[in-house]
């Protein structure tokens, strides 16, 4: 106990209040689950899409080990990225990233649905909200998968922690890190490009198992490395 008061003690103020918010809209999403689906993101031309969605689904978590494994990522990169950038900074950052999932997570959606005849939008953007709501959808896999692209909530940290992962990489190139499922150390410039390899394989093959979000983490990771590529003027590296 004591050594997690000090860990939360030394915690930077932003990844702080940061953590905070995400447990706490995590216990209200639990405790209130309809207002959890107000506050996740839906596609953009969704009748269940509200524009403050864009900012509140990434403070959302789908459950214990997605919240969990998100923050301990915010704590551990973050905390070192905003030491050396300072709060504003880092809270830009952070920012920055979210936005940058999101738009590539909704242009991956509007490409996927461009492809389909203008009747299938018709009848998904008119009469699909209400039987996704219901926990229904339509038999016909064309159906099925528009309706489920146009009203399925998306929720999540993650895009932001991608950009995150993305710029401790681009600054601590070579620190290693230590993973759980590999016990092995790796340096962090060669993690994450692997990483987001294996995202955008993920994201590419659109496995019907596979309800992740990759396009999402691409695009954070990506905004990420882009703002880090404006900021480095000063040619800072760490190791």
């Amino acid at each position: 106990m004591g050594s997690l008061q000090a860990l939360f003690r030394n915690m930077p103020d932003v990844v702080k209040n940061l953590l905070l918010i995400n447990v706490v809209m995590f216990v209200l999403s639990v405790a209130m689950p309809a207002v959890g689906n107000l506050l996740a993101l839906h596609y953009f031309e969704s009748p269940l899409f509200q524009p403050y969605q864009i900012v509140t689904h990434f403070f959302m978590h789908a459950g214990i080990g997605h919240i969990f494994f998100n923050m301990f990522a915010l704590v551990m990169f973050g905390s070192q990225l905003e030491r050396v950038w300072g709060p504003k900074r880092f809270l830009f950052f952070y920012l920055f990233s979210a936005i940058g999932a999101f738009l590539l997570h909704m242009g991956v959606i509007w490409y996927q649905l461009s492809d389909l005849s203008p009747e299938i939008i018709e009848l998904v953007s008119t009469q699909g909200a209400e039987l996704w709501l219901d926990g229904k959808n339509y038999v016909d896999p064309i159906l099925g998968t528009a309706n489920a692209q146009y009203h399925q909530a998306m929720v999540g940290a993650s895009g932001a922690i991608m950009g995150l992962l993305a710029a401790f990489a681009f600054l601590f190139p070579n620190t290693e890190l230590m993973l759980i499922f590999l016990p092995v150390p790796v340096k962090a410039k060669y993690f994450v490009p692997i990483y987001m390899i294996i995202e955008l394989y993920l994201g590419i093959g659109n496995f019907e198992w596979d309800n992740i979000a990759h396009f999402a983490h691409l695009g954070g990771a990506l905004f990420g490395l882009i703002l880090c590529l404006i900021w480095r003027r000063d040619k800072t590296r760490f190791y």
